[in-house]
């Protein structure tokens, strides 16, 4: 009896485990788990995403990669990517996007259960409308001019134009040297154009035409200047401009002549230089070509007008040609006052770029005075400062061993009121009477 209840248990205890075992089944397998990588390395056609499969979901991952739209939450009906089939971080190029592009990206992944996304990210692609401005217009001729402006592309390429004639309207197109402008930083843009009226007024704006629009700069004007020239007694032929109610010469003096055909001595021993009390010239460096750019240097007494003292320092001759004379202090005041003052006017008055002047010249020479450095010669006969600095005598004294000049320089805008003294040799402009 004592083994037949013993069999029993043994019995409970067996069905128990087979019940339990059969019971305990596998979980069934899910879709995928996955994050959104952020949006990078945007241009104005591409980016780059990607995502991070953090579970396969308990089945094998069949697809992956990043799907994107202009509107939020794409789907794989979107564009998209396939990159592989691997857990984990993945990278994924974008292609084919347009510029100034808003766009949104999301991350998927597909097993044999479905397809999951990440998060919705957003971002968008380089490139807008270009950005203009219209810059005052530089050099003006009797019959031409220098269009000026800035543009920035915004990574586009921009095709540049300059629209230009006698009222808004305009009616007259000019391309851009510098066109098709591309980036994205601001662009000095520039068309020379020919064939105008002189004294007349122009209207002109710079035009920015990419694939997302155009711009246009705001209008400006400019007056062409008198056609007027001028010849000094060897023959030399100079430009003028009227700038205000002066008319200068838009070139420095070459003279080697008075305007009554006196010759001016050209020293070119230093110590003549320094001990000459009467009108002298010479030429930079004693190298006449330095002149044919930047005209001749000259003593105070070769230009001296004052009624006392004209007579020992030239005879009382006029270095400038007849009709014209030497600028006094206060005529020269006329003009930097008409420019906007002395610390403005230099860079309406010096001529633009780096042919000439030393860099960084940002002149406009919106004035159409053209003033070039051509240096100077010391009271002890050395040459110096060609190419950076320029300096212009008036006939104006203010001791008996000093005169007023007006000096510039290469990297800034101001006009200098300076005195040197008589024995040094600077450049000339001459005024019409």
């Amino acid at each position: 009896m004592k083994k037949t209840f013993l069999i029993y248990p043994v019995i409970v205890v067996v069905l128990v485990l087979f019940f339990t075992t059969d019971c305990k089944k596998e979980e069934p397998a899910a879709k995928p788990l996955l994050t959104t990588s952020p949006i990078t390395n945007v241009t104005a056609t591409t980016a780059t995403s990607g995502g991070n499969i953090t579970s396969d979901g308990r089945a094998t991952i069949t697809v992956s990669g990043v799907c994107w739209s202009t509107t939020a939450n794409p789907t794989t009906s979107d564009s998209k990517t396939t990159d592989g089939t691997a857990t984990g971080q993945f990278v994924s190029e974008i292609t084919g996007l347009t510029p100034g592009l808003t766009f949104y990206v999301r991350a998927y992944a597909t097993n044999s259960v479905g397809t999951t996304y990440g998060k919705d990210v957003t971002s968008s692609t380089l490139g807008q409308v270009p950005e203009s401005l219209t810059q005052p217009a530089t050099p003006i001729t009797a019959t031409g001019a220098t269009l000026n402006g800035t543009v920035n592309a915004n990574y586009l390429s921009t095709v540049v134009t300059f629209e230009y004639g006698l009222t808004t309207s305009y009616g007259s197109t000019a391309s851009a040297t510098q066109s098709p402008v591309t980036g994205n930083t601001v662009t000095t843009v520039s068309a020379d154009i020919t064939g105008l009226t002189s004294e007349t007024t122009y209207h002109f704006k710079v035009k920015a035409v990419n694939s997302l629009g155009t711009t246009y700069g705001s209008d400006v004007t400019f007056t062409t200047t008198s056609s007027v020239t001028v010849a000094d007694v060897d023959g030399n032929v100079y430009q003028t401009v009227t700038i205000g109610t002066q008319v200068w010469m838009a070139e420095n003096l070459k003279t080697t002549k008075y305007n009554d055909g006196t010759a001016i001595p050209n020293i070119t021993d230093n110590s003549a230089w320094a001990a000459s009390t009467a009108g002298a010239y010479s030429d930079y460096n004693n190298t006449p070509a330095n002149s044919t750019t930047f005209g001749r240097l000259y003593n105070w007494f070769a230009v001296d007008n004052n009624v006392a003292t004209k007579v020992v320092s030239n005879g009382g001759k006029n270095v400038c040609p007849t009709g014209w004379h030497v600028p006094s202090d206060e005529e020269w005041t006329i003009l930097t006052t008409y420019l906007g003052g002395e610390g403005v006017a230099g860079g309406k008055l010096k001529e633009a770029g780096t042919t000439h002047w030393l860099s960084p010249n940002d002149a406009t020479n919106e004035s159409g005075f053209t003033a070039r450095p051509g240096g100077d010669r010391s009271v002890s006969g050395t040459y110096s400062n060609i190419g950076s600095n320029g300096g212009w005598w008036s006939s104006f004294e203010i001791s008996a061993t000093r005169a007023y000049t007006r000096y510039m320089l290469y990297f800034d805008s101001y006009v200098s009121r300076t005195n040197y003294y008589k024995p040094y040799g600077f450049s000339v402009r001459c005024l019409r009477d």
